[in-house]
Parts: C-alpha cells; sequence; structure tokens
C-alpha cells in the first residue's frame, strides 16, 4: 500500500493500492486483447484515436469526481453543469463576444456551480447525494429554460477547432487531458490541501482534531469537480459544434463507474488518480468494442451497470479484507 506521511498528526494517509493499479491495468490489457480478437478494426490506429476522443469528456470529469469521491463525498451535478456551462458559452459567442471571454465567464460558472456545491455540503451541512441531486435538477431545468429547450450551433470556427484534430491526432483533447491529469496528481500528491482530501475522507472527525479545515477542504474539492465540468464543456461542446439542454445527460455515472472501476474507495479516503485514468479507458474500451460488435444500446447500459456493480462489490470485500487484517 502506498502512503504518505500527513503533517498534521494523522499518520499514514492512504493514496493507492500498487496492486489494485496492476489488477486493474491487466484487466484493461486482457479486454483489449479480447476486443482485437472478435474486431479487427479494434488495433487500427484510426479507432486508437478514436476511443482517445471519446473518452476525453469523461476523463476530465473523472478527475473532477476523484476527488470528491476520495474526499467522502459525490458529485450527481456534472451532467447538468456541463449543459448549461455548454449553452452559457454558446449563447455568448453567437452574441458575437470573443471566444477568450466566453470560455473564461463558462469556467467561472461551472467554478460557481461546484462552489455551491461545497457550500451547501460543508457550511449548511447537506448530504452530499441531496446537494448534488438537487443541484442537478436546478442545473437541467435552467439549461432547458435559458434557450427554451432549443439547441445553439454554428459556432465560431476559432472555438470548434479546439476539437480539430492534427495529423490525425485530437491533439489539442490530448493536450486537455495530460494538463489535467497531471494539474490534479501533483496537488493530490505533493500539496497540503491534497493531504488534507484524503484525510477527511478517511476520518473527517479526526482531521478536525488535527487542525484541518474540513470546510474548506470540501469546498475545495467540489469547486475542482466544477472547473472539470467547465473543461469538459469546453471541449464537448466545441467537438459537437452545438450546445443542447440534453447534452452530457447521465455522465455523472459514467465518472463515478471510472473512479470505482480504477480502485477508488466510495467511503472515501483512498484512491489514486492513475487508476481512475485507467478506469476511463476501461469504460471507453468497452463502449467502443460494444460500438464495433453492434451491440444494442439498451445491452450496452446492462453491461455498463454490471461493471459498476462488480467494482463496488470489489471495493467493498476489499474493505473487509483490509479490516480483518
Amino acid at each position: 500500500m502506498l502512503s504518505i506521511e500527513n503533517k498534521a498528526g494523522l499518520g499514514k494517509i492512504k493514496i493507492a493500492s500498487g496492486h489494485n493499479i496492476l489488477g486493474i491495468l491487466i484487466a484493461l490489457l486482457l479486454l483489449c486483447a479480447i476486443l482485437a480478437v472478435a474486431s479487427p478494426v479494434f488495433l487500427s490506429m484510426a479507432n486508437f484515436w478514436n476511443i482517445f476522443q471519446q473518452v476525453s469528456i469523461n476523463f476530465v470529469v473523472a478527475i473532477g469526481m476523484a476527488f470528491v469521491i476520495i474526499s467522502g463525498g459525490i458529485d450527481l451535478s456534472i451532467g447538468s453543469s456541463i449543459a448549461i456551462v455548454g449553452l452559457v458559452m454558446a449563447m455568448l459567442m453567437k452574441s458575437d463576444q470573443p471566444v477568450w471571454l466566453a470560455i473564461i465567464i463558462g469556467l467561472a460558472l461551472a467554478a460557481s456551480i461546484g462552489l455551491a456545491n461545497g457550500v451547501m455540503i460543508a457550511y449548511l451541512g447537506l448530504p452530499p447525494f441531496i446537494a448534488t441531486l438537487g443541484m442537478m435538477y436546478i442545473g437541467r431545468g435552467l439549461a432547458y429554460t435559458v434557450t427554451g429547450g432549443q439547441p445553439v450551433y454554428t459556432l465560431p470556427r476559432g472555438f470548434v477547432a479546439i476539437s480539430d484534430r492534427v495529423l490525425r491526432i485530437p491533439l489539442w483533447s490530448l493536450l486537455i487531458m495530460i494538463a489535467v491529469f497531471f494539474i490534479g496528481w501533483y496537488i493530490l500528491r505533493y500539496t497540503r490541501v491534497g493531504r488534507s482530501v484524503f484525510a477527511i475522507g478517511g476520518n473527517e472527525q479526526c482531521a478536525k482534531l488535527s487542525g484541518i479545515s474540513t470546510n474548506r477542504v470540501k469546498c475545495f474539492v467540489y469547486t475542482v469537480s466544477g472547473l472539470c465540468c467547465g473543461v469538459s464543456a469546453i471541449v464537448l461542446t466545441s467537438r459537437l459544434d452545438s450546445a443542447l439542454p440534453t447534452l452530457a445527460e447521465g455522465q455523472e455515472m459514467n465518472a463515478i463507474a471510472a473512479v470505482v472501476i480504477g480502485g477508488t474507495s466510495m467511503r472515501g479516503g483512498e484512491g489514486s488518480l492513475l487508476g481512475t485514468v485507467i478506469g476511463v479507458l476501461i469504460i471507453g474500451v468497452i463502449a467502443n468494442g460494444l460500438n464495433l460488435l453492434t451491440v444494442p444500446q439498451g445491452w450496452q447500459r446492462v453491461i455498463r451497470g454490471l461493471i459498476i456493480v462488480t467494482a463496488v462489490v470489489i471495493d467493498v470485500m476489499r474493505r473487509k479484507r483490509s479490516e480483518m487484517t
């Protein structure tokens, strides 16, 4: 078990299990091998880059979700946040506002939504499930209200270019993914607030007694989640060249699945962004493989649901085994 010392006096805080990461990496490789045999198209370079572009949205929001779940919370407002931020940016650009200004306002709105979640949870004492569920409905309702349920399309070329490919590679999407990962990894691994995220997820009362401002840390992790939604809204809206009220419906479930499959405990206090990335790739590879095999959408949802349940069961069993030793 990889760990770091908490200078506030909480002893060692678990970061991630090397065995867990190795296990899910092997699972990813086996999955790729099976799909390569089932579909010759799977190993083509074009399909390889398609997978990376398809997972870019879930990649970014899963990083934010990992912060939240490691802290012992959950964020169900991700999909609706992406929708309302995408619509606001699109409306600003359609009203001849500069692309850079629309992006800044969109990111500020996304961070504000995340901060609002954090304030409700930290200072008003609402359970994370209830607070973010309420925000999910508020955000989706606003998404339908601001445009009367109509899409906003034909966006400026400078904005749409974010999703362009360079030599068939989704270059900007990849660079955004890499930047978000390394920023998140550095914060969790090397900063005081990162150690505090693990601390309050592992034992909030002990974290308080050690002098950690748990309320501020909670606001921080939900703001991070909100910012990740804003970045995802930029990438997704650019790729579609439009914004819709139904944008990113159910995205929160994909993000939660990726984080849990990646070995992060739903109870908080333990997790890894590297594991989360592998979890994102597993979900993306499965979705891509099922599409190549022309599996109906209904069965695809069933399979994803079974994967989530299996990941949670494995997490519970692992927790019980570690508590017994």
